[in-house]
């Protein structure tokens, strides 16, 4: 019997559908809309990563991070992965087994550096604040009386209750005992002041999509000389190849300024394309005058969620202009409104942890730090409010 051989295209369609996402506001704790131009960087003709060209422009994308970070420190770099890469390269290189480390938690991610550090063989104590408040300065410097520290680390921003954590006093607390201070700045770099060398940080970590306003896909650090000194006195590698810094630093250039790179990995080319775009916009601006413009528009914000009589989770004393973390009315389903939103094409977020069903978080970030844009959800939130209480 003879059988005839289907054709080999014949079978159900294995290829997805054409990309069409929609179009929306992210006006949620992240990632924001990134300015058109970055958007066009994205799409530019890509080079290999080892490329002269290339390596210029690694040098001109750690220039830039320096001085948005307000740094002199040479090893500051975008690290190939989210805004969690890039601090658990900076904890998991400058924390080795039997190190002793303070972790200041006001939310989520307080708690997610403290398991890094943990991670990274440390004997981790934390400090704990309720949600919406921060860490008193007071109580580190009683921790670290009772027994010293190597690292002391706090989340400048909390982006799941808004809280802002002062910079100043929990440096000054933990270099008086001797300890290094590691910054999670991912909600706040590029949106209100952060100045490393001033205010005497000696790490810190941030991401690409929230005030900064390049896609997701990047974790801009910055290490400074007492880090690095550690990283290099440490007894053993690192339990990490991908984020050695030692590694790292080989491919994107030591402080000699050699131009030949060893391979490391593939850097993600079009990445840093957009990440070159966005810091060369944020220094265009000039940092002041964006710090001022989120503040702006958070101002905008204020005004316009107090028209639909909503009030804010975090207390004023502790608030800042980037992440703004909102009271659900008594009797709405929160969900069913932020859902709403999404049909109008703009998104806002939930709340995290214990949070969850309470608040919404709206983030006035980058690109959509703007009145416009603040306005355009303010509209679509009272329509959204609206529809809700009328169902």
């Amino acid at each position: 019997m003879t059988t005839t051989a289907k054709p080999a295209n014949s079978g159900p369609k294995l290829a997805p559908p054409p990309l069409n996402p929609p179009e929306r506001l992210l006006m949620g704790p992240g990632p924001s809309n990134p300015d058109p131009r970055v958007l066009t960087a994205l799409g530019a003709s890509p080079v290999g990563h080892l490329d002269p060209y290339f390596v210029e422009l690694m040098d001109q994308t750690m220039g830039a991070l320096r001085n948005v970070y307000r740094t002199a420190n040479h090893h500051t770099l975008p690290i190939s992965g989210t805004g969690s890469a890039g601090l658990e390269a900076i904890m998991l290189n400058v924390l080795e087994a039997g190190d002793s480390a303070v972790v200041a938690v006001t939310g989520y991610f307080g708690r997610r550096l403290a398991e890094m550090a943990s991670r990274a063989g440390a004997d981790v104590r934390t400090i704990e604040a309720g949600p919406g408040d921060i860490v008193d300065p007071i109580d580190l410097e009683k921790m670290l009386a009772a027994r010293p520290a190597k690292v002391v680390a706090f989340v400048h921003v909390e982006t799941t209750t808004g809280a802002c954590q002062p910079i100043g006093p929990m440096v000054s607390v933990a270099h008086r005992y001797g300890a290094m201070v590691v910054m999670d700045c991912v909600t706040s770099l590029g949106g209100i002041p952060i100045d490393i060398d001033a205010m005497g940080v000696d790490a810190a970590g941030s991401c690409t999509q929230k005030c900064l306003g390049a896609p997701p896909g990047l974790g801009p650090i910055t290490v400074g000389p007492r880090a690095m000194a550690a990283v290099r006195s440490r007894k053993h590698k690192p339990h990490t190849w991908y984020l050695d810094l030692g590694l790292l630093f080989q491919y994107w250039g030591e402080e000699s300024g050699e131009k030949k790179r060893a391979f490391h990995h593939t850097a993600p080319i079009a990445a840093i394309y957009g990440m070159h775009e966005a810091l060369r916009l944020v220094l265009d601006e000039g940092l002041e005058a964006r710090w001022a413009r989120h503040t702006a528009a958070h101002n905008t914000l204020l005004r316009g969620l107090g028209r639909l009589g909503l009030s804010l989770f975090t207390p004023q004393a502790n608030r800042c202009p980037t992440i703004n973390v909102v009271n659900v009315p008594a009797g709405v389903d929160e969900a069913k409104v932020r859902s709403r939103l999404l049909t109008m094409g703009v998104e806002m977020g939930g709340g995290l942890g214990p949070l969850a069903g309470k608040v919404w978080r709206i983030g006035v970030m980058g690109f959509n730090a703007s009145d416009i844009r603040v306005e355009r959800l303010i509209g679509s939130l009272d329509e959204a409010l609206r529809a809700e209480r009328k169902s």
